[in-house]
């Protein structure tokens, strides 16, 4: 197949063809229509997309499918994503099985291998498996899930049967449902202990209050654990409430330090969410050995925002190895021990700066600026050889992946594509090879492939595909008519939409600047645009129109901060107008404390997007901290867009 048809869109012609044969399968699939499938797998007979279709098929009957049948479906597509992604899916139903033997000859053959459901399966099937490692693994597997999955639940039960696996895993991986809501997951965790406290958690969740309030509760059995799961629920409930409760004698004398910590920590992070000024306070209720990765982030953060160093220190130094070699902490850390020990003893903290700086993430240019240095264009890396390109456009992952794309099938194509350029992680794409198939996303204008592919380099950075300019001609111009900082405008789109002009969110968010459908009528409304129609969004020149008007009038609402004028973008400007109130901080301070993980992570993007685009179009150094003015409430008038939705 020609690479200049990669990514073309279907005619009407060919959609009569295979291309609507994947479209029919592709709706039979979502409909578990194995009839349809089968009958339409014929018609990709010698198509590129051929394996996907014949995925679909396999997968919608592999309860009956026999294993001569799918070995031969992992053979003939062999070194594909679907088999990888048909293997995957065999080996969670092989672990619901217990069929340990077929298991173990297809999970030595796995290569995604980053399934959490079949790692812990891989350790059941595993029976020369040292029984105290594999039960701190799935131990940290478990507790690391977010939804109520078989695979990491049955190794837990089964090593809690041999007592191998000690009941307070059970008891936390509870705690950790009824804070997350997610009741579930509680109910599993529990019922492995006995299975008529299940229902007695169920009762909890709906009710935590009326079950601290029985006279009962000190009477029944395992009361003490029960009452931990029902101060964590009254805590994401009314987390004041909560810590009145922990107060009162009969709980202090009856729960251990540790399950009083976890609750202390459940009550401070609820309180940190809400900016309470009482957040440290109750932490320190808390022993800090006894929390978790999460509050200790949540610790941190109140810290901050009270500016006490010397807890944003202690904090830090009690997370996870990983949690705290993270850029984030470390450069907290970093500013914590330049706080508390002052320049002259400033060795250990730029050591770790030095040890971020230098990236294209936000605290890695913060590292960076405070060493003294600036954000600068890197150099860009050797030209791609016609050989390298060639190997790039030949791949057959990376062709499929264009053309499904191309074709209106994008999140399948997507994950073609992530699965051939994340074999990087396994031994597979080295740098010059990213380089080239991101070069080739580039020329098919696929930016967000582009993009995401080219910052899975290690040692050579390409800017340019890291940080394209689609669209350069209207992006520029519009912005310069209505105010804005181009390279401002270019970050959000960055992080937005990844320049995929035709994108939609979950929530109807439309176009290169994801802009809301009542939020575009109401924009195009306040800047005279009479004849705006709600289907224009959707059209680029019309999206960019109104996505910079909106983002200049929340510009000004918010003084000129950027940092808050991309919080409203992306969590509409009510919600920043509440976190600005409390105690002035520095805008990275700010950042960190935004509630939202979706929202924290967005700015922290905008604002070291921008500051590249910054010195990709100006082609002068930059300092990311001339973007981060220090925030605190509003002085003076009423916003003057009071009304910005």
């Amino acid at each position: 197949m020609s690479t200049a048809l990669l990514g073309a869109p279907a005619t009407a012609t060919a959609q009569s063809g295979p291309e609507r044969a994947l479209q029919d399968m592709r709706e039979a699939f979502r409909k578990n229509d194995q009839r349809t499938l089968s009958a339409a797998l014929p018609r990709l007979q010698g198509h590129l997309l051929e394996p996907l279709g014949a995925y679909w098929e396999l997968r919608a009957r592999l309860e009956s499918a026999s294993p001569d049948e799918i070995r031969a479906f992992l053979s003939r597509w062999s070194g594909s994503y679907y088999e990888d992604r048909l293997r995957n899916d065999w080996l969670l139903q092989l672990g619901r099985r217990g069929d340990w033997n077929n298991f173990r000859i297809e999970q030595a053959q796995y290569r995604m291998n980053d399934d959490r459901e079949v790692q812990c399966y891989a350790l059941l099937a595993d029976p020369q498996s040292p029984h105290a490692p594999a039960a701190e693994t799935v131990r940290q597997l478990w507790l690391g899930q977010k939804e109520a999955d078989e695979g990491c639940a049955s190794a837990a039960r089964a090593l809690l049967q041999r007592e191998e696996l000690e009941v307070d895993a059970a008891w936390q991986r509870a705690r950790l449902g009824m804070e997350n809501g997610r009741l579930r997951v509680a109910t599993q965790a529990v019922a492995m202990l006995d299975k008529q406290w299940a229902v007695t958690v169920e009762d909890i969740y709906a009710n935590p209050a009326r079950y601290l309030d029985d006279k009962l509760t000190a009477l029944r059995p395992r009361t003490k654990e029960l009452v931990t799961l029902a101060l964590v629920r009254l805590a994401v409930k009314d987390y004041q409430e909560a810590a009145e409760q922990l107060g009162k004698l009969r709980w202090r004398t009856q729960l251990t330090d540790e399950e009083r910590s976890w609750v202390w920590g459940v009550v401070g992070r609820q309180a940190a969410l809400k900016l309470s000024p009482r957040a440290l306070d109750y932490f320190n209720q808390a022993q800090e050995r006894y929390l978790n990765d999460e509050m200790l982030a949540w610790k941190t953060r109140a810290a901050l925002r009270s500016a006490d160093w010397k807890q944003v220190q202690g904090a830090i130094a009690q997370m996870g190895e990983a949690q705290r070699r993270d850029p984030t902490w470390t450069y907290w850390q970093a500013r914590a021990l330049l706080a508390l020990q002052g320049p002259d003893h400033d060795g250990q903290a730029r050591a770790l700066l030095q040890r971020i700086a230098g990236g294209t993430g936000f605290y890695e240019q913060l590292a960076q600026e405070a060493l003294g240095q600036v954000t600068a264009v890197a150099p860009a890396p050797a030209p791609l050889s016609p050989a390298e390109k060639a190997a790039a456009q030949q791949n057959p992952g990376l062709q499929r992946a264009l053309w499904a794309i191309g074709n209106g099938l994008r999140s399948e194509g997507v994950r073609e594509w992530n699965y051939q350029t994340n074999l990087h992680q396994r031994g597979g794409m080295n740098d010059r090879e990213l380089l080239a198939a991101a070069d080739l996303a580039c020329q098919q204008q696929v930016w967000d492939r582009c993009i995401n592919t080219s910052e899975r380099t290690r040692s050579e950075i390409d800017y340019n595909q890291r940080f394209p300019t689609p669209h350069r001609e209207q992006v520029v111009k519009r912005a310069r008519e209505v105010g804005l900082d181009p390279a401002y405008v270019y970050g959000l789109i960055r992080q937005e939409s990844r320049f995929v002009t035709d994108a939609r969110s979950g929530v109807g968010a439309s176009g290169l600047m994801q802009v809301m459908p009542a939020t575009a009528q109401w924009t195009a409304k306040r800047i005279g645009l009479t004849d705006y129609k709600p289907h224009q969004i959707a059209e680029r020149d019309t999206n960019i129109l109104i996505g910079t008007a909106y983002l200049k009038l929340a510009l000004d609402d918010f003084e000129g901060s950027m940092p808050m004028a991309a919080a409203a973008y992306n969590a509409g400007p009510g919600r920043p107008r509440v976190w600005r109130n409390g105690p002035v901080l520095e805008a990275p301070a700010w950042i960190e404390n935004i509630p939202f993980t979706e929202t924290r992570d967005y700015v922290k993007k905008v604002i070291a997007n921008t500051t590249h685009y910054a010195a990709l179009l100006s082609g002068q150094p930059q300092r990311i901290g001339s973007r981060l003015a220090a925030i605190g409430p509003r002085l003076g008038n009423l916003a003057p867009n009071a009304d910005l939705p």
